[in-house]
């Protein structure tokens, strides 16, 4: 059984990693379908994918639970 804590860690790095990721497919993959992209732009894009991700996440645990 994981402590509290090692489950608090596991999920903020899964989440930062997540973060980073979908930071630089959204820089890499709407320019290659036309759109511009500013770097607020990214992180705006990001932060709404982050935080879907998140509840997404949540919603499957419960479900399961």
């Amino acid at each position: 059984m994981q402590r509290r804590s090692v489950s608090a860690i596991e999920a903020v790095t899964s989440t930062a990693v997540g973060f980073g990721v979908s930071l630089a497919l959204t820089f890499t993959v709407l320019p290659a379908f036309g759109y511009a992209v500013t770097a607020p732009d990214a992180w705006g894009i990001t932060v709404v994918y982050t935080l879907a991700s998140v509840v997404r996440s949540y919603a499957v645990r419960r479900l399961f639970a």
